[in-house]
């Protein structure tokens, strides 16, 4: 829904765009390291409203306050760009370098993600600003290639050197499907989510910032243990082979390769589970990846291991973990949906008592991935 204020900023649109977030529901730190995740697009996100305009200046603004941010489209953009409008200049960079010419718009953006909560903010920017100039030249990329070209745009323009799987997850989504993504050939299955599961998604508070350097650095980190195992990337090597060769490593390399190895057997394991309709299984697998993330690669904090801890205890909650790079950011959990409210109800009492104040909580179904029909669209609007 469009705030009451919105004409007054830029007037009639000409198109809108709804593009999701996501959570990963198991495979973290995998998709850089060649493996598999298996994310689902979301019922928030963001909505962008665009009016064409004369010239060669895209206007940015934001629901979130600020001034307008204007992009001159009309010559080669650099890294650079201040503030939240680097994801969509990184954007506008990569239309240009496949020479499209890209006309002057005016952009509203609205958005019921929270900023740092691990849900691909930057992810859903990125897609929605590639959808938005799509319907504006009236052209499509394949959606593999739309999820690269915003994938090389978070890390030319923003810095930081994430996988692939939130771009797919934003631009490939399927309404009551997860998505298993083979994060090196960039195959995307459709797994079936029953009527009888929805996800709770837990705001922990602590805003991560992947750029500050964590996430690199436990990138460098899988890179040296697979130099040392002689392998491409860590996808290569399996359960066993860890145990026989994991003494060649040092620390930290050893437990990073320990979390990505395992992690990939849980997410093949988790798909199956799901397919036959294990819930319990599936959220015995969710429970292990939390430890993984927390013990051996070290990316969860204080308030992510109390939610889950808290919500772990709930009737009606099968599994969860933290969800997204880390370092902050957003639980998951899987909830049988019969007594979906009557768990909300109960995380929050848990969650409060854990922490000390009520964490921000919603549950969700599986969502499509970015589009420009609001119609037929299974996203809620920002501010409905």
């Amino acid at each position: 829904m469009v705030p009451p204020s919105y004409p007054d900023r830029i007037g009639a649109t000409d198109v809108t765009v709804v593009s999701p977030g996501r959570v990963n529901l198991i495979g973290e730190h995998t998709d850089y390291n060649d493996g598999f995740v298996l994310p689902l697009a979301i019922e928030r996100g963001l909505e962008i409203a665009v009016r064409r305009r004369t010239g060669s200046t895209v206007r940015l603004l934001s629901d979130r306050g600020g001034p307008a941010i204007d992009i001159d489209v009309g010559r080669p953009l650099v890294a650079g760009t201040p503030c939240w409008t680097r994801y969509a200049a990184g954007v506008i960079a990569g239309f240009q370098r496949l020479g499209w010419t890209i006309p002057g718009f005016e952009a509203l953006i609205t958005a019921d993600l929270p900023v740092g909560g691990g849900l691909s903010s930057s992810a859903a920017l990125e897609v929605g600003i590639a959808t938005v100039i799509e319907a504006l030249c009236g052209r499509a990329l394949d959606p593999v290639d739309k999820a690269l070209l915003c994938q090389r745009a978070e890390h030319e323009f923003a810095g930081v050197p994430c996988g692939l799987m939130d771009q797919l997850a934003v631009t490939c989504g399927r309404r009551g499907h997860a998505l298993l993504v083979d994060c090196r050939s960039r195959d995307v299955r459709p797994v079936p989510l029953g009527d009888e599961i929805r996800i709770l998604v837990i705001d922990s508070g602590v805003k991560h910032a992947l750029g500050d350097g964590g996430y690199a650095t436990r990138r460098r980190e899988c890179e040296t243990a697979a130099r040392l195992l002689g392998v491409k990337a860590l996808r290569d090597v399996t359960p066993l082979q860890l145990a026989e060769a994991e003494r060649r490593l040092p620390e930290p390399e050893r437990r990073r390769a320990r979390h990505v190895v395992t992690e990939n057997e849980r997410v093949l394991s988790f798909v199956a589970a799901a397919e036959r309709a294990d819930w319990p299984t599936a959220g015995r697998l969710m429970n292990a990846s939390h430890a993984s993330l927390r013990d051996a690669f070290e990316v969860s904090c204080r308030e992510l291991d109390l939610i889950c801890d808290a919500v772990g205890d709930v009737d009606g909650v099968y599994g969860r973990r933290m969800t997204g790079g880390g370092f902050g950011g957003c639980a998951v959990a899987l909830v049988d949906a019969t007594r979906a409210d009557a768990v909300e109800a109960a995380a929050t009492t848990a969650c409060t008592a854990a922490l000390g104040h009520p964490p921000t909580m919603f549950l969700t179904h599986a969502a499509a991935g970015a589009a420009t029909d609001l119609v037929s669209r299974d996203i809620i609007p920002p501010g409905r």
